[in-house]
Protein backbone atom coordinates (compact mmCIF):
# COMPACT_ATOMS: atom_id res chain seq x y z
CA UNK A 1 0.00 0.00 0.00
CA UNK A 2 0.94 3.78 -1.10
CA UNK A 3 1.73 6.37 1.26
CA UNK A 4 -1.16 9.56 0.99
CA UNK A 5 0.19 12.99 1.38
CA UNK A 6 -3.57 15.43 1.93
CA UNK A 7 -2.29 19.04 1.96
CA UNK A 8 -5.91 20.20 3.81
CA UNK A 9 -7.63 18.50 6.98
CA UNK A 10 -10.70 20.30 6.72
CA UNK A 11 -13.83 18.13 6.58
CA UNK A 12 -12.80 17.17 2.51
CA UNK A 13 -9.48 16.50 3.65
CA UNK A 14 -10.72 14.17 6.70
CA UNK A 15 -13.19 12.15 4.28
CA UNK A 16 -10.99 11.50 2.22
CA UNK A 17 -8.07 10.11 4.62
CA UNK A 18 -10.91 7.80 6.16
CA UNK A 19 -11.53 6.96 2.52
CA UNK A 20 -7.90 6.25 1.87
CA UNK A 21 -7.57 4.21 5.12
CA UNK A 22 -10.22 2.11 4.96
CA UNK A 23 -8.25 1.26 1.22
CA UNK A 24 -5.16 0.04 3.83
CA UNK A 25 -2.58 2.92 2.87
CA UNK A 26 -0.75 5.14 4.95
CA UNK A 27 -1.81 8.31 5.49
CA UNK A 28 -0.48 11.94 6.41
CA UNK A 29 -1.95 15.04 6.83
CA UNK A 30 -1.14 18.47 6.74
CA UNK A 31 -3.44 21.32 8.16
CA UNK A 32 -2.30 24.92 7.99
CA UNK A 33 -4.60 25.40 11.46
CA UNK A 34 -5.54 22.09 12.70
CA UNK A 35 -6.71 23.29 16.09
CA UNK A 36 -8.50 26.85 14.13
CA UNK A 37 -11.81 27.58 13.08
CA UNK A 38 -11.86 26.89 8.71
CA UNK A 39 -14.55 27.00 7.37
CA UNK A 40 -15.57 23.36 7.95
CA UNK A 41 -16.41 24.72 11.38
CA UNK A 42 -18.72 27.83 10.31
CA UNK A 43 -21.00 25.71 8.02
CA UNK A 44 -24.97 26.07 8.83
CA UNK A 45 -24.72 21.97 9.52
CA UNK A 46 -27.40 21.05 6.63
CA UNK A 47 -27.41 17.76 4.15
CA UNK A 48 -28.27 20.17 1.41
CA UNK A 49 -29.12 17.48 -1.02
CA UNK A 50 -32.01 19.39 -2.75
CA UNK A 51 -29.62 22.02 -3.75
CA UNK A 52 -28.32 20.75 -6.84
CA UNK A 53 -28.96 24.51 -8.63
CA UNK A 54 -25.75 25.98 -9.76
CA UNK A 55 -25.20 30.05 -8.29
CA UNK A 56 -24.28 30.73 -12.17
CA UNK A 57 -27.77 30.64 -13.68
CA UNK A 58 -30.02 33.35 -15.75
CA UNK A 59 -32.59 34.01 -12.79
CA UNK A 60 -29.52 34.61 -10.26
CA UNK A 61 -27.96 37.32 -12.61
CA UNK A 62 -31.38 38.86 -12.99
CA UNK A 63 -31.27 39.37 -8.61
CA UNK A 64 -27.70 40.48 -8.87
CA UNK A 65 -27.99 44.31 -9.86
CA UNK A 66 -30.68 45.04 -6.75
CA UNK A 67 -29.03 43.21 -4.36
CA UNK A 68 -25.58 44.94 -5.05
CA UNK A 69 -27.65 48.23 -4.39
CA UNK A 70 -27.62 46.81 -0.49
CA UNK A 71 -23.92 46.44 0.90
CA UNK A 72 -25.14 44.30 3.36
CA UNK A 73 -28.02 42.29 0.98
CA UNK A 74 -27.43 38.59 -0.13
CA UNK A 75 -24.67 39.42 -2.03
CA UNK A 76 -21.73 42.04 -1.90
CA UNK A 77 -18.76 42.48 -3.64
CA UNK A 78 -15.75 43.79 -2.51
CA UNK A 79 -14.86 46.51 -5.27
CA UNK A 80 -11.23 47.25 -4.83
CA UNK A 81 -10.74 43.56 -5.27
CA UNK A 82 -12.71 43.54 -8.60
CA UNK A 83 -9.78 42.99 -10.77
CA UNK A 84 -8.29 40.00 -9.33
CA UNK A 85 -11.68 38.83 -9.56
CA UNK A 86 -12.70 39.73 -13.11
CA UNK A 87 -11.36 36.67 -14.68
CA UNK A 88 -13.75 34.81 -12.73
CA UNK A 89 -16.46 37.18 -12.62
CA UNK A 90 -15.96 36.36 -16.46
CA UNK A 91 -16.38 32.63 -16.16
CA UNK A 92 -19.32 32.99 -13.95
CA UNK A 93 -21.22 34.97 -16.40
CA UNK A 94 -20.43 32.67 -19.39
CA UNK A 95 -21.45 29.58 -17.24
CA UNK A 96 -24.81 31.05 -16.61
CA UNK A 97 -25.88 30.49 -20.15
CA UNK A 98 -29.25 27.85 -20.21
CA UNK A 99 -27.41 24.55 -21.63
CA UNK A 100 -24.03 25.32 -19.33
CA UNK A 101 -26.18 26.12 -16.33
CA UNK A 102 -27.99 22.78 -16.85
CA UNK A 103 -24.98 20.91 -17.43
CA UNK A 104 -23.54 22.06 -14.18
CA UNK A 105 -26.68 21.13 -12.64
CA UNK A 106 -26.54 17.39 -13.56
CA UNK A 107 -23.09 17.15 -12.10
CA UNK A 108 -23.91 18.31 -9.13
CA UNK A 109 -27.13 15.97 -9.26
CA UNK A 110 -24.78 13.01 -9.89
CA UNK A 111 -22.96 13.57 -6.84
CA UNK A 112 -25.93 14.60 -4.59
CA UNK A 113 -27.70 10.74 -5.25
CA UNK A 114 -25.67 9.27 -3.13
CA UNK A 115 -24.49 12.38 -0.38
CA UNK A 116 -26.59 11.23 1.92
CA UNK A 117 -25.48 7.04 1.62
CA UNK A 118 -21.65 8.39 1.96
CA UNK A 119 -22.11 9.87 5.30
CA UNK A 120 -23.56 6.94 6.29
CA UNK A 121 -20.86 5.13 5.20
CA UNK A 122 -17.88 7.74 6.58
CA UNK A 123 -19.94 8.05 9.96
CA UNK A 124 -19.71 4.16 9.91
CA UNK A 125 -15.69 4.29 9.50
CA UNK A 126 -15.38 6.58 12.24
CA UNK A 127 -17.49 4.70 14.72
CA UNK A 128 -20.18 7.85 14.80
CA UNK A 129 -23.46 7.49 14.81
CA UNK A 130 -26.53 10.05 15.29
CA UNK A 131 -24.84 12.62 13.55
CA UNK A 132 -27.23 12.92 11.11
CA UNK A 133 -31.46 14.26 12.20
CA UNK A 134 -34.58 13.88 9.96
CA UNK A 135 -35.22 17.32 10.59
CA UNK A 136 -36.68 18.53 6.67
CA UNK A 137 -36.11 22.11 6.39
CA UNK A 138 -38.56 25.23 6.12
CA UNK A 139 -38.35 27.92 3.47
CA UNK A 140 -40.15 31.61 4.44
CA UNK A 141 -41.52 34.18 1.58
CA UNK A 142 -42.29 37.75 1.96
CA UNK A 143 -45.35 36.95 -1.01
CA UNK A 144 -47.24 34.30 -2.33
CA UNK A 145 -46.43 34.68 -5.50
CA UNK A 146 -42.82 34.59 -4.62
CA UNK A 147 -43.42 30.99 -2.78
CA UNK A 148 -45.31 29.35 -5.57
CA UNK A 149 -42.39 30.10 -8.00
CA UNK A 150 -40.02 28.45 -5.44
CA UNK A 151 -42.04 25.56 -5.23
CA UNK A 152 -42.68 24.81 -8.73
CA UNK A 153 -38.88 24.49 -8.98
CA UNK A 154 -38.23 22.62 -5.49
CA UNK A 155 -40.60 19.96 -7.34
CA UNK A 156 -38.92 19.45 -10.24
CA UNK A 157 -35.86 19.05 -7.91
CA UNK A 158 -37.63 16.45 -5.33
CA UNK A 159 -38.91 14.47 -8.75
CA UNK A 160 -34.65 13.73 -9.62
CA UNK A 161 -33.96 13.76 -5.84
CA UNK A 162 -36.84 11.39 -4.71
CA UNK A 163 -37.79 14.07 -1.38
CA UNK A 164 -41.17 15.82 -0.90
CA UNK A 165 -41.69 19.50 -0.83
CA UNK A 166 -45.21 21.15 0.55
CA UNK A 167 -46.49 24.43 0.19
CA UNK A 168 -47.95 25.63 3.61
CA UNK A 169 -49.97 28.78 4.75
CA UNK A 170 -48.49 30.99 7.36
CA UNK A 171 -50.75 29.24 10.09
CA UNK A 172 -48.87 25.83 9.50
CA UNK A 173 -45.80 27.14 9.26
CA UNK A 174 -46.05 28.75 12.17
CA UNK A 175 -47.51 25.34 13.96
CA UNK A 176 -44.21 23.79 12.75
CA UNK A 177 -41.77 26.41 14.07
CA UNK A 178 -44.03 28.47 16.40
CA UNK A 179 -40.84 31.37 16.86
CA UNK A 180 -41.64 32.86 13.54
CA UNK A 181 -44.30 34.89 14.99
CA UNK A 182 -43.34 37.85 12.87
CA UNK A 183 -45.06 38.91 9.31
CA UNK A 184 -44.57 36.44 6.35
CA UNK A 185 -46.78 35.40 3.30
CA UNK A 186 -46.03 31.75 3.54
CA UNK A 187 -43.67 28.43 3.27
CA UNK A 188 -42.61 25.44 1.29
CA UNK A 189 -41.32 22.59 3.68
CA UNK A 190 -38.73 19.98 1.99
CA UNK A 191 -38.03 16.94 3.72
CA UNK A 192 -34.63 15.75 1.37
CA UNK A 193 -32.91 18.57 4.26
CA UNK A 194 -31.10 16.56 7.31
CA UNK A 195 -29.09 18.50 10.37
CA UNK A 196 -25.69 17.45 11.72
CA UNK A 197 -24.66 17.86 14.99
CA UNK A 198 -22.91 21.25 15.43
CA UNK A 199 -20.51 21.35 12.49
CA UNK A 200 -17.20 22.10 15.12
CA UNK A 201 -17.53 18.95 16.79
CA UNK A 202 -18.07 16.46 13.88
CA UNK A 203 -15.20 18.23 12.77
CA UNK A 204 -12.93 17.47 15.92
CA UNK A 205 -14.49 13.94 16.11
CA UNK A 206 -13.06 13.16 12.64
CA UNK A 207 -9.92 15.26 13.66
CA UNK A 208 -9.29 13.02 17.20
CA UNK A 209 -9.82 9.50 14.77
CA UNK A 210 -7.18 10.14 12.04
CA UNK A 211 -4.84 11.36 14.91
CA UNK A 212 -5.13 7.82 16.17
CA UNK A 213 -4.96 6.13 12.57
CA UNK A 214 -2.93 8.74 10.89
CA UNK A 215 -0.17 11.37 11.03
CA UNK A 216 -1.87 14.88 11.65
CA UNK A 217 0.98 17.32 11.22
CA UNK A 218 -0.32 21.19 12.06
CA UNK A 219 1.65 22.71 9.76
CA UNK A 220 1.65 25.60 6.59
CA UNK A 221 2.34 23.92 3.41
CA UNK A 222 4.39 26.22 1.26
CA UNK A 223 5.07 24.09 -2.11
CA UNK A 224 4.29 21.41 -3.67
CA UNK A 225 6.29 19.50 -6.67
CA UNK A 226 6.84 16.50 -8.53
CA UNK A 227 9.45 14.53 -8.78
CA UNK A 228 10.95 10.95 -9.89
CA UNK A 229 10.79 9.71 -6.66
CA UNK A 230 7.44 10.97 -5.38
CA UNK A 231 5.60 13.92 -4.87
CA UNK A 232 7.58 16.32 -2.54
CA UNK A 233 5.21 18.83 0.09
CA UNK A 234 7.93 21.71 1.56
CA UNK A 235 6.16 23.59 4.91
CA UNK A 236 6.48 26.99 6.03
CA UNK A 237 9.30 25.68 8.52
CA UNK A 238 11.54 23.90 6.08
CA UNK A 239 10.25 20.38 6.80
CA UNK A 240 9.94 17.97 3.74
CA UNK A 241 7.73 15.47 2.96
CA UNK A 242 8.00 12.40 0.23
CA UNK A 243 4.97 11.00 -0.67
CA UNK A 244 4.25 8.21 -3.08
CA UNK A 245 0.67 10.13 -4.09
CA UNK A 246 -0.95 13.25 -2.98
CA UNK A 247 -4.28 14.90 -2.39
CA UNK A 248 -4.79 18.43 -2.52
CA UNK A 249 -8.01 19.55 -0.57
CA UNK A 250 -7.10 22.86 1.29
CA UNK A 251 -10.36 25.47 0.13
CA UNK A 252 -9.11 28.40 -1.80
CA UNK A 253 -5.85 28.13 -0.67
CA UNK A 254 -5.52 25.25 -3.13
CA UNK A 255 -4.82 27.56 -6.22
CA UNK A 256 -1.42 27.91 -5.17
CA UNK A 257 -0.85 24.32 -4.97
CA UNK A 258 -2.23 23.79 -8.39
CA UNK A 259 0.34 26.73 -10.08
CA UNK A 260 3.04 24.67 -8.31
CA UNK A 261 1.90 21.93 -10.52
CA UNK A 262 1.47 23.90 -14.15
CA UNK A 263 -1.82 24.08 -13.58
CA UNK A 264 -4.48 26.57 -13.41
CA UNK A 265 -7.80 27.21 -12.17
CA UNK A 266 -10.76 29.10 -11.31
CA UNK A 267 -11.35 29.90 -7.69
CA UNK A 268 -12.33 32.52 -5.61
CA UNK A 269 -14.02 32.89 -2.02
CA UNK A 270 -17.74 33.50 -1.29
CA UNK A 271 -16.94 34.69 1.99
CA UNK A 272 -19.84 34.18 4.32
CA UNK A 273 -20.77 35.43 7.46
CA UNK A 274 -22.48 33.82 10.67
CA UNK A 275 -23.75 34.41 14.37
CA UNK A 276 -23.94 31.53 16.75
CA UNK A 277 -26.04 32.06 19.98
CA UNK A 278 -24.66 29.00 22.40
CA UNK A 279 -27.91 27.93 25.09
CA UNK A 280 -30.28 30.21 23.03
CA UNK A 281 -33.34 31.69 23.75
CA UNK A 282 -35.13 31.13 20.85
CA UNK A 283 -36.01 27.98 19.78
CA UNK A 284 -36.61 25.97 16.10
CA UNK A 285 -37.47 22.92 15.16
CA UNK A 286 -35.78 22.64 12.02
CA UNK A 287 -33.25 24.81 9.99
CA UNK A 288 -35.39 27.59 8.12
CA UNK A 289 -34.10 29.03 5.25
CA UNK A 290 -34.72 32.85 4.46
CA UNK A 291 -33.90 32.71 0.47
CA UNK A 292 -35.04 35.99 -0.64
CA UNK A 293 -32.35 37.65 2.06
CA UNK A 294 -29.92 35.02 1.50
CA UNK A 295 -29.30 33.55 4.72
CA UNK A 296 -30.67 30.19 7.02
CA UNK A 297 -30.80 29.74 10.86
CA UNK A 298 -30.32 25.89 11.85
CA UNK A 299 -30.74 25.09 15.37
CA UNK A 300 -28.44 22.56 16.82
CA UNK A 301 -28.10 21.09 20.14
CA UNK A 302 -27.92 24.08 22.87
CA UNK A 303 -27.13 26.32 20.20
CA UNK A 304 -28.48 28.91 17.03
CA UNK A 305 -26.46 29.87 13.95
CA UNK A 306 -27.66 32.40 11.44
CA UNK A 307 -25.50 32.73 8.66
CA UNK A 308 -24.85 32.83 4.41
CA UNK A 309 -25.05 35.78 2.11
CA UNK A 310 -22.11 35.88 -0.38
CA UNK A 311 -19.59 38.20 -0.08
CA UNK A 312 -16.76 38.22 -3.22
CA UNK A 313 -13.77 39.58 -2.08
CA UNK A 314 -10.42 38.55 -1.36
CA UNK A 315 -9.46 35.90 1.32
CA UNK A 316 -7.35 38.47 3.18
CA UNK A 317 -9.52 41.50 3.21
CA UNK A 318 -10.63 42.02 6.68
CA UNK A 319 -13.87 40.81 7.25
CA UNK A 320 -17.56 43.36 7.31
CA UNK A 321 -19.09 42.09 10.49
CA UNK A 322 -21.72 44.43 9.91
CA UNK A 323 -22.78 41.66 7.36
CA UNK A 324 -23.68 39.09 10.38
CA UNK A 325 -25.48 41.72 12.18
CA UNK A 326 -27.74 42.47 9.33
CA UNK A 327 -28.95 38.53 8.78
CA UNK A 328 -29.80 38.91 12.90
CA UNK A 329 -31.68 41.94 12.08
CA UNK A 330 -33.64 40.74 9.02
CA UNK A 331 -34.49 37.91 10.81
CA UNK A 332 -35.85 39.59 13.95
CA UNK A 333 -38.75 40.59 10.86
CA UNK A 334 -39.71 36.99 11.27
CA UNK A 335 -38.87 36.17 14.90
CA UNK A 336 -39.07 38.85 17.05
CA UNK A 337 -37.77 36.92 20.19
CA UNK A 338 -34.49 36.57 18.84
CA UNK A 339 -32.12 37.78 21.51
CA UNK A 340 -30.43 40.37 20.80
CA UNK A 341 -26.67 39.88 22.99
CA UNK A 342 -24.57 37.19 23.32
CA UNK A 343 -23.90 35.75 19.84
CA UNK A 344 -20.52 34.71 18.41
CA UNK A 345 -19.57 36.68 14.96
CA UNK A 346 -17.13 34.52 12.29
CA UNK A 347 -16.67 34.74 8.91
CA UNK A 348 -15.14 32.37 6.44
CA UNK A 349 -14.04 31.42 3.37
CA UNK A 350 -15.96 28.97 0.81
CA UNK A 351 -13.99 28.26 -1.96
CA UNK A 352 -15.95 28.42 -5.64
CA UNK A 353 -15.58 27.42 -9.05
CA UNK A 354 -17.26 29.85 -11.74
CA UNK A 355 -20.02 26.97 -12.45
CA UNK A 356 -20.09 25.89 -9.07
CA UNK A 357 -19.37 22.48 -10.05
CA UNK A 358 -16.31 21.63 -7.79
CA UNK A 359 -13.05 19.81 -9.23
CA UNK A 360 -12.70 16.35 -7.57
CA UNK A 361 -10.08 15.20 -10.33
CA UNK A 362 -6.28 13.61 -10.95
CA UNK A 363 -3.76 15.72 -12.05
CA UNK A 364 -4.23 15.49 -16.33
CA UNK A 365 -0.40 14.50 -16.63
CA UNK A 366 0.10 12.82 -13.17
CA UNK A 367 -2.11 10.05 -11.79
CA UNK A 368 -0.78 10.42 -8.65
CA UNK A 369 -2.25 13.42 -7.66
CA UNK A 370 -5.64 14.54 -7.13
CA UNK A 371 -7.73 17.50 -6.30
CA UNK A 372 -10.88 17.82 -4.47
CA UNK A 373 -11.70 21.71 -3.57
CA UNK A 374 -14.23 24.34 -5.14
CA UNK A 375 -17.83 22.96 -2.94
CA UNK A 376 -18.76 26.56 -2.37
CA UNK A 377 -22.04 25.87 -0.17
CA UNK A 378 -21.72 22.32 -0.48
CA UNK A 379 -18.33 21.64 1.51
CA UNK A 380 -20.19 19.35 4.37
CA UNK A 381 -22.93 17.72 2.32
CA UNK A 382 -20.27 16.49 -0.58
CA UNK A 383 -17.73 16.34 1.78
CA UNK A 384 -18.25 12.60 2.23
CA UNK A 385 -19.30 12.00 -1.75
CA UNK A 386 -16.19 13.55 -2.70
CA UNK A 387 -13.73 11.79 -0.18
CA UNK A 388 -14.89 8.51 -1.68
CA UNK A 389 -14.33 9.26 -5.35
CA UNK A 390 -11.02 10.85 -4.29
CA UNK A 391 -9.70 7.88 -2.93
CA UNK A 392 -11.01 5.13 -5.66
CA UNK A 393 -9.55 7.87 -8.33
CA UNK A 394 -6.09 7.25 -6.80
CA UNK A 395 -6.55 3.89 -7.04
CA UNK A 396 -6.98 3.87 -10.30
CA UNK A 397 -10.84 3.55 -10.00
CA UNK A 398 -11.96 6.75 -12.21
CA UNK A 399 -15.07 6.81 -13.85
CA UNK A 400 -16.91 8.82 -16.68
CA UNK A 401 -19.25 10.45 -14.58
CA UNK A 402 -16.95 12.63 -12.95
CA UNK A 403 -15.45 13.81 -16.25
CA UNK A 404 -17.23 17.50 -15.45
CA UNK A 405 -15.31 17.84 -12.27
CA UNK A 406 -12.14 17.61 -14.10
CA UNK A 407 -9.47 20.38 -13.44
CA UNK A 408 -8.56 20.02 -17.10
CA UNK A 409 -11.57 22.42 -18.02
CA UNK A 410 -9.67 25.46 -16.83
CA UNK A 411 -6.77 24.60 -18.73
Amino acid sequence: MAHIGIVGGGLMGCATALNLLEQGHSVTILERDAGGLPASVGNAGILAVPEIDPLARLDMLLSVPKWLLDPLGPLALRWQDLPALTPWLIRFLLSARAGKAAESRMALLHLMKSAEADHARLGAMAGISGHMRDTGALTVFDSVAARDKAFAHEIENARLLGCNVETLDVAEARRRVPALSGPFAGATFNDGYKTFEYPLTFLRRLQALLRERAALIDATVSRVARTGSGISVTTEGGRTFTFDRLAITAGVWSRRFVADLGLKVLLETERGYNTTFMNPSTVLEMPVFFSEHGFVATPFENALRIGGAVELASPDAPANYKRAAAMRRKMRRYVPDLQEEGGTEWMGRRPSTPDSVPVISLHPGDPRIAFAFGHGHLGLTLSATTGRHVARLLAGEGESALAPFSIARFQ
